[in-house]
């Protein structure tokens, strides 16, 4: 365990990736607490994956500062949700139509006349 100097600010470190365990271990020696939202149990959490973090890793934060930690969802289906929002974002487009939309043209084949127009007299 690495014991950083005794000042007010420290650097947030990365916990994305570590285990629970190690990201307590981590936290510890880094001067942060932290905080699991999605784990009531969070102390007792020992092979759950971090999958995300706030404040990000590298900002400057004071000694004793929480950060918080979400875990990957297990077995149980538990955890936080953030809200999701169907389609794709705005401004952009359909690149394709939808399958089956496209014009059949067989191999080899003419290709495909136009719809008459009415003559006008």
């Amino acid at each position: 365990m690495r014991i950083t100097p005794k000042s007010s600010e420290v650097r947030v470190p990365r916990f994305v990736g570590l285990m629970a365990m190690d990201a307590r271990e981590r936290a510890e020696a880094g001067g942060v607490l932290l905080v699991a939202p999605d784990r009531p149990d969070f102390a007792r959490t020992v092979v759950d994956y971090v999958v995300r973090q706030y404040p990000p890793p590298g900002v400057e934060v004071p000694r004793g500062a929480a950060v918080t930690v979400w875990f990957e969802l297990g077995d149980e289906g538990g955890g936080v949700r953030e809200p999701r929002h169907g389609g794709p974002p705005p401004g952009l487009r359909r690149a394709l139509d939808e399958p089956g939309a496209a014009l059949h043209v067989p191999l080899g084949g003419p290709p495909p006349t136009p719809p008459p127009t009415s003559a006008r007299a």
